[in-house]
């Protein structure tokens, strides 16, 4: 490009490559499709499969998956809840990019590309959050992987293909619940839980629950998010790692401080605790990698929360949200930032309103970074929480603060 139009070359790092190969990225720019055709020695842009979703549309219907079998992998729960008929609706809503003709045949390499997909896709919106062009390309992703349950697939591959793809659905589930598309993340829940079914992957069909689990007590139903979870366990101990088991436990404890049922909910921290400390990482699932102490701190913590807000020993909850800031990993800013955020709103509330004042700044300092619906609610719940403070300086400069971030985020 430099050579021939006099352009410096921008995009093509190492990182943009990857998602050129991945399919991420199915049309760069005319001078880069001009390159890469020189370089690479291709008669025109099909052959380096480049493809311009404006310049045709194809509907993917549902009747190129495998329909049935799927309805048949749920139909073991006995409710209509999690029938897969949502997923016509969530494939012809992802038919923003025109998709690759189906493969005739499916195999590992398709497999552990959806996985390395998957790993990819959840470490962005980890760091990002769901905006931008985080939840459009997960979507995308996803859209092209569910595809492949249409083509022929070996036998002995066939779990594994269902399990891959729920993953990745679940995965794009967390990303519409992070940016409150609730119905959507509904619908891809549920199409997560039928590959699970599937697939017989028990731990993933856990994690799935959870996630639906999550959403209820999120929009306010945390009887819902009881059931499912108490649905999750059922056979745990011969399905279930120590650590998903831990997972479960601590969203029960959610659901049931939302219920303000005190004590069953610090039994179920409990629960998860005892859990937690028989875990062998090596056991778990590779979706699992991410619970580690600090999420194991961070879920309890917002169970706490909801009872220290009660009157019950508010130390134990800033404990909870302490040990899970400092011990958050590197990548998952979202994450910390809402726990740090969680930690602001509780110190504001219990305690000392101007060390959660530093705690909110540096909460608002990562929040600039990252576009997330659960994040702005949470800085919302800060705002309220400081409300009766507001004479102080540094909690006035605080709202004054997170006020103009949320008008930012309200015009976007």
């Amino acid at each position: 490009m430099w050579r021939h139009h006099d352009e410096k070359v921008v995009l093509a790092t190492a990182n943009y490559i990857g998602k050129l190969e991945c399919g991420i990225i199915r049309w760069p720019g005319e001078l880069y499709r001009e390159a890469f055709r020189a370089i690479l020695s291709a008669p025109n842009d099909a052959a380096l499969e480049f493809v311009n979703a404006r310049s045709r549309r194809a509907a993917v219907r549902l009747e190129k998956v495998d329909r049935q079998s799927l309805l048949r992998g749920t139909a073991a729960l006995g409710v209509g809840t999690f029938l897969l008929g949502p997923l016509m609706a969530l494939l012809e809503d992802l038919e923003d990019a025109e998709p690759e003709p189906t493969p005739t045949r499916v195999g590992a390499t398709d497999i552990a590309q959806i996985r390395t997909v998957t790993r990819e896709l959840a470490s962005w919106c980890a760091r990002y959050g769901s905006g931008g062009l985080v939840r459009d390309t997960v979507m995308t992703s996803l859209r092209s992987s569910a595809r492949l349950l249409g083509a022929h697939c070996p036998g002995h591959l066939r779990a594994e293909l269902h399990s891959a793809v729920g993953d990745l659905a679940e995965t794009a589930g967390q990303t519409a619940l992070d940016a409150n598309a609730h119905g959507q993340a509904r619908q891809v829940f549920r199409f997560a839980l039928g590959c699970a079914e599937k697939a017989k992957d028990w731990p993933l069909r856990a994690n799935v629950l959870d996630s639906m689990a999550t959403q209820e007590i999120r929009t306010g139903q945390p009887d819902e998010a009881l059931t499912l979870t108490e649905l999750a366990l059922v056979r745990a101990d011969d399905r279930l790692t120590a650590t998903v088991q831990t997972m479960l436990h601590a969203t029960r404890a959610r659901a049931l401080a939302k219920m303000r049922r005190v004590n069953d909910a610090l039994t179920a921290i409990g629960a998860a605790e005892d859990h937690f400390a028989h875990a062998t990482p090596a056991d778990d699932p590779p979706h699992m990698a991410y619970f580690t102490t600090a999420f194991l701190a961070g879920n309890t913590g917002q169970a706490l929360f909801d009872l220290a807000l009660l009157g019950h020993h508010p130390e134990r909850a800033t404990d909870r949200f302490s040990t899970a800031v400092a011990e958050a990993a590197a990548g998952k800013v979202r994450t910390r930032t809402a726990w740090l955020t969680k930690l602001a709103s509780l110190t504001m509330a219990t305690g000392d309103p101007l060390q959660a004042a530093i705690f909110g700044h540096e909460a608002l300092d990562a929040a600039d970074t990252i576009r997330s619906r659960r994040v702005t609610e949470v800085l919302r719940e800060l705002l309220r929480c400081a409300a009766p403070h507001q004479h102080l300086t540094e909690v006035a400069h605080l709202r004054h603060r997170i006020n103009t971030l949320l008008t930012g985020t309200d015009s976007r």
